[in-house]
Order: C-alpha cells, then sequence, then structure tokens
C-alpha cells in the first residue's frame, strides 16, 4: 500500500546532518548497533562466565540494567552480551539494548527529550522496505531445515526463560512478519508473546486488535496456515518502529516504513526459503514457520505452572489455555549469530512501546490544536503504555477547556493508555519529582479530574477484570482518568515558579 509522505517534511539519511539538529548514526543491524555502543562510556558490557538461560540470566540482568517495573532492588544499566550460554557452547545472547532512553538517543540520533518527536517524524516521512538477493541477506548464512534429521529448536537456540514458573523458554524480542492471504503487500509487524512448545513448535499470543491476527483469523477461515517469519537480533529502529499501533498506524500500514523513516533509507527483505514469506534480510536470526489453521495448546502444557512469563505491568501473566500454533519449517541465522532478548518489565519495554505512544500522541495533538502541547512521555511506571504526562503551552483562556481536549484525544489515539496527568511548560515531564511537585499545587481531587468509565484498555493490567472490578464484564475494559495539573490562564500570575539568578555553576566546581 502507498505511504503518504507530507510535504512539510523530507527525509535525512543515516550519517547526515539533520534539519532539527539530530546526529543520525550509520545503523543499520544489531551488529553496528553493538558496535557505536561500544564507543560510550557504561553503555555495554560482556560477560564470560557462564550464564543459565533459565531463569539466571534474568536474574542476573534485573540488577545489572533491566529498570522500570521490575521487582526493587533493579536499575537503568548498560545493555549486557552474555558470550558463555549453559549449553550452547556457541550461543550469545543480548540483553537491554534499549533498556535506557540515553542509549536509544544515541542509536538513533535524537536528544533524550526528542525521541517522541523524531518518531513522530519518521511516521510522517515514510520510506518502504526493499526486497534484496538470497546471496546478499546476512540472515541466510546458516541454514538449518526443521526435514533435517535431528532438526530441533531447543538445541539451537537458547530461549531464556525470566523466572522459574515460566510456562517455558521464550523468545521476547522476536519480530513477526505477517501478510493478507490474499495480499501479500499488505504486511505487518509486530512483537508477539513465542514460547517454545517442542522441537519444532511455538505458541503465539496476540493481544486484541493486532493485525497479524486478522491475518491468521483470515486464512483460518479458508483451512490454510499464515506463513509467517519471525525475526531476531535487529537494528532498534525496526523494533521500535513497529511499536506503532492503529489508528496512527492502520490496519494495511506497513510498520517497517517507519523504521525506513528514521534512518533514511529502506529496511532490506529477503525471501525466506521455506515459506512464501519474507524476512528481515540484517536479522541475526530468523525462524520460517507457519500458524497452524485450527490447532491450538496450552500455553505451558509442558511446564503446568499455570503462569505465562512477567508482563511489562510488572505481574507474571496467567498461561493461556488455548493459543495458536507457529510450525517452524527452518531456522536461517548470520554466522555466531547474536540472541536478543529482554526483561519482560523492564525498561526496555519502555522505550519499545512508550516513545511510539509519545509520537502517536504528539502527532495527533498537533494536527488537531496545534502548538498548545509541547512534549508527551510515556512514563515507566505504567510501561510505556498505561501513563502519558503531557506538557502544555496556554496562550488564552480557552486553552483550559483544549488542554483537557488533548487529554481525550491522548486516550482516544492510544487505546492502553489508562492515565493522562497534564502539566504547564514549566514542569519537567521527564523528572518524576516534578510532576509530582505539581500535582501537589497545581491539583485539587473534586475539580480537577475528568473520570471516563467503561472504555477498552488492556488485557494485562490485573484491575481491568472482573474480579476486580464487579463492573466489567470483560477483561480490558477499566475507567480512565485525566489529572489536570495545570493552572487555569486567569491565574498563571500566582503560580509563578521562584526565579533563580543564571550563573555558571561549573565556576564554582573547578576552583
Amino acid at each position: 500500500m502507498p505511504q503518504k509522505k507530507p510535504s512539510t517534511y523530507r527525509i535525512v539519511k543515516a550519517g547526515e546532518p539533520h534539519p532539527q539538529g539530530w546526529n543520525v548514526p550509520p545503523v543499520n543491524d544489531l551488529r553496528s548497533a553493538i558496535e557505536l555502543l561500544k564507543t560510550l562510556p557504561e553503555q555495554y558490557v560482556e560477560s564470560n562466565r557462564e550464564v543459565d538461560p533459565i531463569a539466571e540470566l534474568a536474574g542476573v540482568y534485573r540488577y545489572i540494567g533491566a529498570g522500570g517495573t521490575v521487582m526493587r532492588p533493579t536499575r537503568i544499566g548498560p545493555a549486557m552480551t552474555f558470550n558463555n550460554i549453559k549449553g550452547f557452547p556457541d550461543a550469545r545472547v543480548l540483553v537491554g539494548l534499549m533498556a535506557s532512553r540515553k542509549r536509544v538517543s544515541a542509536l538513533l540520533g535524537a536528544p533524550e527529550r526528542e525521541l517522541g518527536i523524531q518518531m513522530a517524524e519518521a511516521r510522517r516521512n515514510v520510506t518502504p522496505p526493499t526486497v534484496i538477493e538470497p546471496e546478499n541477506a546476512p540472515c541466510q548464512e546458516v541454514v538449518y531445515r526443521a526435514e533435517d534429521e535431528g532438526f530441533d529448536l531447543r538445541k539451537i537456540l537458547p530461549a531464556p526463560t525470566n523466572t522459574t514458573e515460566d510456562a517455558g523458554p521464550y523468545f521476547c524480542l522476536g519480530l513477526v512478519l505477517g501478510s493478507d492471504p490474499d495480499d501479500r503487500d499488505n504486511v505487518d509487524v509486530t512483537i508477539h508473546r513465542l514460547c517454545v512448545q517442542s522441537k519444532d513448535e511455538l505458541s503465539i499470543f496476540f493481544a486484541p486488535g493486532r493485525h497479524i491476527d486478522a491475518f491468521r483469523l483470515k486464512a483460518e477461515a479458508a483451512g490454510k496456515p499464515l506463513a509467517v517469519s519471525i525475526n531476531m537480533g535487529l537494528d532498534p529502529a525496526i523494533h521500535i518502529g513497529a511499536e506503532f499501533e492503529a489508528p496512527t498506524t492502520p490496519f494495511g500500514f506497513n510498520e517497517l516504513c517507519v523504521a525506513g523513516g528514521l534512518r533514511g533509507q529502506p529496511v532490506e527483505l529477503v525471501e525466506c526459503l521455506t515459506v512464501k514469506q519474507r524476512a528481515i534480510a540484517r536479522a541475526e536470526i530468523v525462524i520460517e514457520g507457519e500458524i497452524l489453521p485450527g490447532v491450538r495448546v496450552a500455553e505451558d502444557q509442558n511446564s503446568h505452572t499455570g503462569k505465562a512469563m512477567p508482563e511489562f505491568p510488572g505481574y507474571t501473566g496467567e498461561a493461556n489455555p488455548s493459543l495458536p500454533v507457529i510450525k517452524v519449517k527452518a531456522i536461517t541465522t548470520r554466522k555466531n549469530p547474536i540472541l536478543q532478548t529482554l526483561v519482560g518489565p523492564g525498561e526496555e519495554h519502555v522505550s519499545l512501546a512508550g516513545i511510539p505512544t509519545e509520537a502517536s500522541i504528539h502527532i495527533e495533538c498537533e494536527d488537531a490544536l496545534p502548538g498548545l502541547v509541547k512534549n508527551v512521555y510515556a512514563h515507566s511506571a505504567g510501561g510505556g503504555k498505561f501513563l502519558a504526562i503531557l506538557q502544555v503551552q496556554k496562550k488564552n483562556a480557552g486553552d483550559d477547556g483544549m488542554t483537557r481536549q488533548a487529554a481525550l484525544i491522548a486516550l482516544s489515539v492510544y487505546r492502553e493508555l489508562k492515565n493522562v496527568i497534564l502539566v504547564d511548560e514549566d514542569v519537567d515531564i521527564f523528572d518524576t519529582d516534578d510532576v509530582m511537585w505539581a500535582l501537589q499545587t497545581r491539583y485539587v481531587g473534586d475539580i480537577d479530574t475528568l473520570f471516563v468509565p467503561g472504555v477498552a484498555g488492556h488485557v494485562l493490567d490485573p484491575t481491568q477484570q472482573p474480579f476486580y472490578d464487579p463492573r466489567v464484564t470483560a477483561k480490558g475494559t477499566t475507567t480512565k482518568t485525566i489529572f489536570d495539573c495545570t493552572v487555569p490562564y486567569h491565574l498563571k500570575e500566582h503560580f509563578i515558579r521562584a526565579q533563580f539568578k543564571e550563573v555558571d555553576a561549573s565556576l564554582w566546581l573547578s576552583s
């Protein structure tokens, strides 16, 4: 499907100076991303100590750099590659590549506070992917076919578990690429929960409304499998760009176009070897397979723990009793591949989901209310999904109502958003203390709170279930809340923060 390219922007090629001052680095795959991080202090570490992928690897990174909604103690720290994986002598596992806004800034080229704005521009300035010849695709340097004797994906790839009660090993950063059974050019890419079930089968969990699930249902209705590729170890622009959701990226929009817009060059694809689908050519690992029609398995059929894995809200999800199955046809890799994973509730999820959330809200608010919303932050406490902080600049009395309208736009453009906090332009939205200060000094509960009850939210929020709220008839329904912590326009002169003299404080530190 052709993508719109508004004339108000232009694409900037990777490595070129950006008109907004952004310095887009020449990153086009995971390896070039790692090489960039190696040049930056305290952003990347490697370990040669043996680590068990079953619970231990995630347990280590919980302390090193997971951050996010992981149970304390944790912190935001460097990305980490484990070079010695128990049971896999030739494997490497990377965790936490995007588990820091500072690191994402370095990888994408925009300042930390402008990443959402950069993503918004990339959505407006799409660059569609291109298909290259197989001989130029690093992802197919090594090939394992399911028909080969002894094939067992459990022995080829060290899929980790996050905890000892996980349903099984998971591929946590597998970008699934699928297309409409009747229109191969109608492509969608999304990250889904993929649990290893056997030597050649994975279960896949679809949250409601996912476009690939619509493709699956269409194929299943015709009694046909849906061909997919699962792409792991990628340029972070691909992972983050893929996390846009409808209506910002409507049905029929290929999110790989956003990654192309971020980099100023197309994402390269290659034809799969065993299924009629395409894969990301510079991926570290590709699993080729088909989602089987009419086949379902219990997610924890091998472990019987009753649990799935830790999810972004910070709790371990329940195992799903009936999930679709992907029959693996082949695994292709680069030489000495790097398996990329994440810790479910960590800061990496915040970057993946939150930056596109910020972009989506910024795009729609700017289109509807030009100049009012200055910036947006999808806060870590909500995993990048549940909580958004909007910074506004009121210019007249009418903007009191428009500010609340912006919050309603935010809730409508991002369905999974639960709470919105509105603050003035003098509040630092990336500083939680400053936001809480606004909540204490510019907010009165019974006049500055708006409730929007009975609307769709997110099924992984444990409060959005009938056992918590008897009014809810189905999982994923909730009351959404707007906290207006802005000063009424006519009172702004009474809420001016203490003004300090501007000085160069470094002069006192260097003497």
